[in-house]
């Protein structure tokens, strides 16, 4: 039986998991975490990401090894035997975790970005308020993720403290965007290049962590720009697996945001409202199988539950589907989510209103 190793055993690997079951996978999984989410699905070796010993023994009992986050070390990649496939490949990990990098890689692709800058001084970032205009987006070149690392600029009395609040270089200045939305651009890649693409994905954040996903978004002439971007970038990395590109949504032109190489929580809804889940599909791509559809089993909205899990007795429960992923309560996590899947975006909506007010989101 074909066995996958996965680096980090949170809910993302949990929902592998889960995936890899119907298509009859074992997984071990690498994590130094005390009873993380994936430990549900299959035995985890409790090391760091980047202990060599941890490493080796994944390789060892393992067939392809993938990852559930794009924090994970390049140089840890690197360690695993050569006859150890791993995917997606370092080189996407390296443009991900730099976002200078990433809006290079962008450029070189033309997929259009708002305007940005490389930031090592406070001098650096009153010469981008200069070119770029303020508001700015000050962000940390890495490490940033739901809406940490980041800061907003808003006026020039702003710069010296904003700069030394992210550390003082290795930073990133981008263009303020008034933007309309925000959507995303999810599909797989499989080692022989076959691609599949989901239907777009519109996202409503807060507080720089997202709570809503709806799909199919609206997008008109949108959606073949953002699957010519998505197909760029899969064809530029060799990529193996799911990514997930994010843009923002301009009157009619497309900014892109950043990219995640792996499955993505905008992308949840996939499990119930499309006929192959995002998961599913990531492991028909590293394992070389034919992708499967992307088609929609109907209109598909997803609520994130964050910070506590919600009294959910009262939900009738045709009307969605619940997903716990075993996390402890804390603020701002994300401890599980619920998605509706309807015959239609009124009906979807009229749902999601209800599961909104009745989970006290």
């Amino acid at each position: 039986m074909t066995k996958i190793g996965v680096i980090g055993a949170g809910q993302l690997g949990q929902m592998l998991g889960y995936a890899g079951q119907r298509l009859g996978l074992d997984f071990v999984f690498l994590d130094p975490s005390d009873n993380p989410p994936a430990a549900t699905v299959g035995p985890v070796l409790k090391y760091a990401f980047d202990s060599d010993e941890g490493l080796r023994r994944l390789a060892e009992e393992t067939d392809v090894i993938t990852y559930e986050f794009e924090n994970v070390p390049v140089g840890a990649i690197a360690k695993i035997k050569p006859d150890s496939p791993v995917y997606p490949p370092a080189e996407a990990l390296e443009h991900a975790q730099d976002r200078l990098a990433e809006k290079k890689l962008f450029g070189s692709l033309d997929i259009p970005v708002p305007g940005f800058r490389a930031i090592d001084s406070t001098d650096d970032l009153r010469q981008a308020a200069a070119d770029l205009g303020l508001p700015i987006v000050l962000k940390t070149r890495r490490l940033g993720y739901d809406g940490k690392g980041q800061t907003i600029v808003r006026s020039v009395k702003d710069i010296d403290s904003a700069v030394a609040e992210l550390g003082g270089k290795d930073l990133i200045a981008e263009q303020w965007v008034a933007f309309d939305r925000e959507v995303s651009a999810i599909g797989a890649r499989n080692v022989r290049g076959d691609i599949a693409i989901y239907p777009l994905t519109e996202n409503e954040h807060r507080e720089g962590i997202l709570s809503v996903s709806r799909a199919p978004a609206e997008a008109g002439a949108l959606e073949d720009r953002a699957t010519t971007f998505l197909t760029r970038l899969l064809n530029k990395l060799d990529y193996v697996g799911v990514l997930a590109l994010e843009l923002f949504v301009v009157g009619d032109e497309l900014l892109a945001n950043e990219f995640a190489p792996r499955v993505h929580n905008s992308g949840h809804w996939t499990i119930e409202g499309a006929e192959t889940s995002q998961f599913e599909n990531h492991l028909r791509a590293i394992l070389n199988m034919p992708l499967g559809k992307t088609g929609m089993r109907g209109s598909a909205g997803m609520l994130n539950l964050i910070g506590e899990m919600p009294d959910v007795e009262d939900v009738p429960a045709s009307k969605w589907h619940l997903h716990n992923y075993g996390k402890d309560p804390r603020p701002g996590r994300k401890l599980g989510h619920a998605t509706t899947v309807a015959k239609d975006d009124e009906e979807r909506e009229e749902t999601l209103k209800i599961l909104a007010k009745t989970l006290n989101i």
